[in-house]
């Protein structure tokens, strides 16, 4: 299991993705998890922070079927159940992803980040308008997440994209 965390625009996904399509184990691609799925909306970094791990880190660590639910942003509600089968490996991505209970589930954790203004431009290129006005009430849950967290210091690997 890897754990990818970082700020809004930082390279998670796109970090994750690629993982996943160029894993090293033929015929055992694994399963790949947003954060983005679980968030319960524009507020709910710390609600996705703690899903995560009850639904996904703590039975796939356990050696059972991980169990979540979609998070439907149009509706605001969850929607369809999803089921990570034991034993396949997993890539979980999002901001809030990585904590010191989540650390010792999982065989490698990265945390990605960069300036600001690159990860903005970034963020708001991949999502537009519909995000726009958002960017600094997600972002001030990000800084709540690394204050109590710690994530960065926590990563087995950090990335720094320019």
């Amino acid at each position: 299991m890897i754990l990818i965390d970082g700020r809004s625009g930082g390279g998670k996904t796109t970090l994750a993705r690629r993982l996943a399509d160029e894993w090293p184990r033929a015929g055992e691609r694994p399963c790949l998890v947003a954060l983005d799925s679980l968030y319960p909306g524009w507020d709910g970094l710390a609600e996705g922070t703690r899903l995560a791990h009850e639904w996904l880190l703590v039975p796939h660590h356990a050696g059972v079927d991980a169990r979540w639910r979609r998070f439907d942003w149009d509706l605001r509600a969850f929607a369809e159940a999803h089921v990570v089968a034991r034993g396949r490996p997993l890539i979980v991505e999002g901001a809030g992803a990585l904590t010191a209970a989540a650390k010792p589930l999982v065989q490698v954790s990265v945390w990605v980040d960069g300036p600001e203004a690159s990860r903005r431009r970034r963020a708001l290129e991949r999502d537009g308008d519909a995000y726009a006005p958002h960017w600094r009430r997600w972002a001030t849950q990000e800084v709540v997440h690394m204050a109590e967290h710690r994530p960065r210091e926590l990563a087995d690997l950090v990335f720094e994209l320019p």
